[in-house]
């Protein structure tokens, strides 16, 4: 596609960059992502994509605006309290750049939309708070072959990891890291212990520059390595990830076809 006037001036600074040109610009104008959450993580995430011009942005969350989300959700703002988040996240986009087609889903993620919605993007982005939705979506993506951009967010630590494992034996997915889901209450929503709030826009800002470079093709995937970020320290480390070979979804023996173990 070739990029009008108006687009040059906006995305002049990407297209100097040698790794994304006008080439890469139109390939992000042409992309379709997934964004599952529009809280901490999923706030700064669709802004900076639509910022981009990420041409496809769905953003898939069934809560409404409260006043206690504002301390670290950017993309809503205190008129908008009670409004769905979807539809609050869709008018921040659309003020931020037109060029993007955005659709709010006011629902929850669930085995019964999730191929579907999975299937109709490129990449999928995850910005969920619970085990329930990063379970789903990691099965969900590996069948359907899309990439998956995994963050979280509690008190002042965050993760981000990138799971590609149709891409190849030497990339894990997300079960490789934690088999099952934890016990219930063993550890804490971030209702429940808290989060310094700039550390969700820490973590989702990294998180949209690992969408744009797997959209684009370029730098050094996080698949395999799992980013630790301690706020409060300011320190990162990177923990290496191998695919387990007893892995239900990816392993030598898979048990996971489906998505029916998923179901209500």
């Amino acid at each position: 596609m070739e990029l009008t006037d108006a687009q040059v001036e906006r995305y002049a600074r990407h297209i100097i960059l040698k790794e994304v040109g006008g080439i890469g610009q139109a390939r992000l104008l042409r992309s379709g992502v997934l964004v599952v959450g529009a809280g901490g993580l999923g706030s700064p995430l669709v802004m900076y994509l639509a910022a981009a011009g990420v041409g496809r942005i769905g953003v898939i969350d069934n809560d409404k605006v409260s006043l206690s989300n504002l301390q670290r959700q950017i993309a809503h703002f205190t008129d908008r309290v009670g409004r769905l988040k979807v539809e609050s996240a869709a008018l921040t986009m659309a003020a931020l750049n037109p060029d993007v087609v955005v659709r709010p889903i006011a629902e929850r993620l669930s085995a019964a939309n999730v191929s579907a919605l999975v299937a109709e993007h490129d990449l999928v982005a995850d910005g969920s708070d619970n085990f329930e939705t990063r379970f789903l979506l990691n099965d969900a993506c590996f069948l359907a072959r899309r990439p998956l951009v995994s963050a979280a967010v509690l008190r002042f630590d965050g993760q981000l990891s990138t799971f590609k494992p149709h891409a190849g034996p030497e990339h894990p997915c997300y079960r490789c890291i934690f088999p099952e889901p934890p016990p219930a209450g063993l550890i804490p929503s971030c209702a429940e212990g808290g989060v310094l709030g700039a550390l969700a826009g820490v973590m989702g800002t990294l998180q949209a520059t690992e969408v744009l470079k797997e959209l684009l093709g370029v730098g050094n995937s996080l698949s395999g390595r799992l980013l630790i970020y301690d706020g409060l320290s300011a320190e990162f480390r990177k923990v290496r990830v191998r695919r387990d070979p007893a892995c239900p979804l990816c392993g030598e023996n898979p048990s996971i076809r489906d998505l029916s173990r998923h179901a209500a």
